[in-house]
Parts: structure tokens; C-alpha cells; sequence
């Protein structure tokens, strides 16, 4: 962009490049590249050692002001461990839900800063996350986990490629590891009967016949309130779920709140404290994880939140046998109550500890290993039970479309993953076909 002589009174138009020689001895330009978010022209500075350097850089400037690819005023360049910290602390809790945005945050911290964090934004490479993965892989961390890192980086990369941060998202090209699909074979009829005899035998036991028979997430069964269970119509309402969710800090300093919580020495050799678990590391420098002490804490504990969907917000049709189940729960409960006194804590929760309060997810699961073990069921996660409720309805000819309704699906996928052909409904269609072409026999 040569200069022009301009007649002497006249000024350059509103908008227009400059170029000139500073008194410092360098070259400097200036381009207005659009408007602040305060209102105020954002014109960009450029410096360098020559007049021909300058020109380049401003016709650059110039380019990405036309096409729309220019940064936005004061940001400069972006390193990936600041773009992501951005990402995760500014701009994903707008619409991420909480149990999304843990993993999306323990990926960024645990693995994506440490890993990738010193690389520049526009200059990352397919390769630099295959090469990450690779490491990953390499400490024995499983392709699930480093499938969840390749998801949560592409979608932070993608919101960067859509704010104009960088030209083009690397993470779109990168190949992630392949993860085989989980083999999961839904409790048999036999299983079944046995953990309904041992449930009914446990405190809170309908809990997970409710669980079997409905195939109702674990938070959504533990959430369930006795208002939302219509007597006269044998109704039951999923209106929420219950969630155990991290403390947030409410001081000023939540590191040095902490202090005394920080493990700042790894654990010694042959460490029997963690014996179920690998060691946990130290803290890093600065560490504000425990915010479970703070005295201004808030945020945390068991809360109700929201289900996954709209699809989620449902209604089951109980059965007669479960509706009465409930009933006798419902009496026993009562009995619960009039013996804790002044102890019980009343939220009108359907499932709860002896003194009234909701159940923790946590301890939930303990008492499902305990069902298992009593039942002489083999071992299994929770979330099977929910496999095994869909499956019924796959063997009892139950239409896809209630089938949806019923499980809380906005999908129709949703059933392949969760409908399973056993060995049974096999044997079945084996004898079906043998009556078809043998009828003589």
C-alpha cells in the first residue's frame, strides 16, 4: 500500500490506513479494523524496522477486516492452554450441564494443558493431538478416556474456529483411538427373579425393582418424591433427577482457605490407605480443589437437577404388583419416620436414609453390589438394570414408539444400544422356524 501525497488542508477518509516513520527511527501503521465492544474504534498498531515490513503487515490487516477472519481487539495471539481455560471457565457453563462440564474440565486440566497447553492456537496440527493420544495410550489410560479428551478438545477448537480465533479447527482431522463397544448382557429371567426376592428383603429395596421394571436412571429413582406418585391412577412422574455435585468456594482465597487439605508429599512406597485406588498426587501449585471445607461454601452436595431432556420428563403407567410395593414402602417409611422423632428431615423423597434425607448416588451403588452379592447375581453396574428393563420390552413385543416414551429416549437409536437379543429370544425364533418348515414333524 504505497503512500499518496495528499493536497495540504485535506484529510485521509474515516476508516483509512496510516504509514509512517516514527520519531524512534521504526515504521509504524495503523488500520481500523471495526468498533470495541465499548463503542470505540478498535485501530490496530503495527511496528516494524522497515516501510516495506509495515505495508505487508497492513494489507494483511487490511484482508481480515474484509473477509471477517481478524481477532478480536487485545486478544493478540492465543495460546491453547489460554483459549481452553477461556473455553472451559467463560464460556461452556453457559449451556453445558454440570456432569457434562466436570468431564469437560477434568480432560482440559488433567490432560490437555499439561500435554498441548504451550502450543500456539493457529499453529496446532492434527498430529500435535494424535501424538497426546499416543502418550495417553501409552500410560494405560483406556481409548474411552481419550476418546472423552478428543470430544471435549474438538468441541472447544470448533466454538475457537467459530469466534474466529483460528482459520481452521485441526482437532476436525485428528484421529482419535478406536473404542470398541461394550459388551453388556442383560439380566435373564432367572437373574431377575432372584434380585427381586433379595431386593424385597433390603431397606429401600423397591428402590431397584423400581429400577428393573421401569428402567429408570439412578437419579432419576432416587429422586422420585411421593407427590409426584398419582395414587388414583397409578402414575408415577419423572419430573427431576438428584445429583451429588462439587462444593464451590465462597471466600476470597480459595488456595489458601485449603492450605491445610494440600497434599504436598507423594504417598511412600507400599501406601495402604489408598489401597482400592491409585495414589492421588500431589496438589499443584495453587490448588483450590477443596472447596468441601469452605466455610462460605455453596453449590455442592445432593441437589436436584433437571433431566437430560425433554424426552426425559415422562410419566410411567405403574404396575398393579409394583403400584402395591410402593404402597408397603410407603407404610414402612412412615414407620421410619414416628421412630427417628425430631432427627427426620422431611423433603417428601420417596427413597431415603433413615433420618428422612435423600439418598447419596454413591452409597446408592454400594447397596446395589450388596443386592448383587446376596441375590448370587454376577456383578454388574447399575445402569445394566436399566438395559435389562428395555430388553423386556423388546421380548414382551412392546412398539418402539412406547418403548421411547417409556425409557426417555429422544432417539430411536437409543434402542439398538440398549435392546439387546439374549440367547433366549434366539432359542425362540430357532423353535418358531422349526415349526415353520417342520410342521409333519
Amino acid at each position: 500500500m504505497p503512500r499518496k501525497n495528499r493536497a495540504e488542508g485535506t484529510r485521509a477518509p474515516n476508516g483509512a490506513s496510516t504509514i509512517y516513520l516514527g520519531k524512534d527511527g521504526k515504521w509504524h501503521g495503523r488500520v481500523t479494523m471495526g468498533v470495541r465492544d465499548d463503542g470505540s474504534p478498535d485501530r490496530r498498531h503495527v511496528e516494524r524496522k522497515t516501510e516495506t515490513e509495515v505495508i505487508d503487515r497492513v494489507r494483511e490487516l487490511e484482508a481480515e477486516r474484509k473477509d471477517g477472519t481478524a481477532g478480536k481487539p487485545g486478544q493478540g495471539r492465543w495460546k491453547v492452554r489460554q483459549w481452553l481455560t477461556h473455553w472451559i471457565e467463560d464460556i461452556a457453563p453457559l449451556t453445558c450441564r454440570y456432569k457434562t462440564l466436570q468431564g469437560y474440565r477434568t480432560a482440559v486440566y488433567r490432560h490437555l494443558i499439561p500435554g498441548l497447553g504451550e502450543h500456539w492456537m493457529e499453529l496446532t496440527e492434527p498430529g500435535h493431538f494424535e501424538k497426546l493420544y499416543g502418550r495417553m495410550l501409552a500410560t494405560g489410560l483406556k481409548p474411552a478416556t481419550v476418546h472423552q479428551v478428543h470430544r471435549t478438545v474438538r468441541t472447544a477448537f470448533g466454538e475457537a474456529e467459530n469466534r474466529d480465533v483460528i482459520k481452521r479447527n485441526p482437532v476436525a482431522r485428528a484421529k482419535a483411538p478406536r473404542v470398541e463397544d461394550e459388551e453388556i448382557e442383560p439380566y435373564d429371567e432367572d437373574e431377575i427373579e432372584r434380585l427381586l426376592v433379595a431386593a424385597l428383603a433390603r431397606r429401600n429395596g423397591v428402590r431397584f425393582v423400581v429400577a428393573l421394571v421401569l428402567g429408570t436412571r439412578q437419579g432419576e429413582t432416587i429422586g422420585f418424591k411421593w407427590d409426584r406418585l398419582n395414587r388414583k391412577t397409578k402414575r408415577l412422574r419423572v419430573a427431576k433427577q438428584l445429583q451429588r455435585q462439587t462444593w464451590q468456594h465462597g471466600c476470597s482465597d480459595p488456595h489458601a482457605c485449603g492450605a491445610k487439605y494440600h497434599k504436598t508429599k507423594p504417598c511412600k512406597e507400599g501406601c495402604k490407605r489408598h489401597h482400592r485406588k491409585p495414589c492421588p498426587s500431589p496438589c499443584p501449585s495453587g490448588c483450590t480443589t477443596h472447596a468441601r471445607w469452605c466455610p462460605q461454601r455453596h453449590g455442592g452436595g445432593l441437589v436436584e437437577v433437571e433431566v437430560k431432556s425433554k424426552a426425559g420428563r415422562r410419566g410411567f403407567a405403574v404396575p398393579d404388583q409394583l403400584f402395591d410395593l410402593l404402597m408397603l414402602h410407603e407404610q414402612q417409611q412412615a414407620a421410619e419416620r414416628e421412630l427417628a422423632g425430631s432427627e427426620w428431615q422431611e423433603g417428601g423423597w420417596m427413597f431415603t436414609q433413615p433420618t428422612g434425607r435423600p439418598i447419596d448416588p454413591r452409597r446408592d451403588l454400594d447397596e446395589w453390589k450388596a443386592l448383587l452379592e446376596a441375590a448370587d447375581v454376577r456383578e454388574g453396574r447399575l445402569h445394566d438394570a436399566r438395559h435389562t428393563a428395555a430388553t423386556v420390552l423388546l421380548l414382551l413385543g412392546v412398539p418402539q414408539r412406547i418403548v421411547m416414551e417409556i425409557m426417555g429416549w429422544s432417539n430411536s437409536s437409543q434402542a439398538k444400544r440398549y435392546q439387546h437379543v439374549t440367547e433366549a429370544m434366539q432359542s425362540n425364533v430357532a423353535q418358531q422356524i422349526n415349526s415353520f418348515f417342520w410342521k409333519a414333524a
